[in-house]
């Protein structure tokens, strides 16, 4: 199987699934998630994903665009969902949800050792109705 099979074969059992099996065997033993509130390891990942399966019950992942140099590789993902848990102390709102985000990954070989995600948390908020996303929120 190719690394990029491997990667789409692993986000979508994990994030479309709740999954996560595939997804730990990808990892490297010190694998960090990097985001613009700052970094984490697997275990706080794990929880944020089945937070998230717990509120979205019905979630799918799909990888829009795919993009491999090297030992880098770049995906452009989308998520889909109904609110229908607890979310971020936001009660079930009954809504659908779509969200969209880049995941740019470093591997060590085979294993999954560094991952840099940017997404707007807004957009999952405004999704929800409890943040409106026009000119005066920018």
């Amino acid at each position: 199987m190719s690394r990029q099979q491997t990667i789409l074969e692993a986000w979508n059992k994990a994030w479309g699934d709740g999954d996560l099996a595939a997804f730990e065997r990808m990892l490297a033993p010190d694998y960090v998630r990097r985001s613009k509130s700052g970094s984490e390891d697997y275990a706080t990942l794990r929880k944020t994903i089945e937070a998230t399966h717990a509120a979205f019950p019905d979630t799918t992942t799909e990888i829009l665009h795919i993009l491999e140099d090297g030992s880098t590789v770049a995906i452009h993902w989308q998520t889909k969902g109904t609110h229908q848990g607890d979310f971020m102390d936001v009660p079930a709102t009954g809504r659908t949800i779509t969200v969209s985000g880049a995941s740019f990954l470093r591997f060590d070989g085979d294993k999954l050792a560094e991952e840099w995600v940017v997404w707007d948390p807004r957009e999952l908020l405004s999704a929800l109705g409890i943040w409106h996303l026009g000119p005066g929120n920018a």
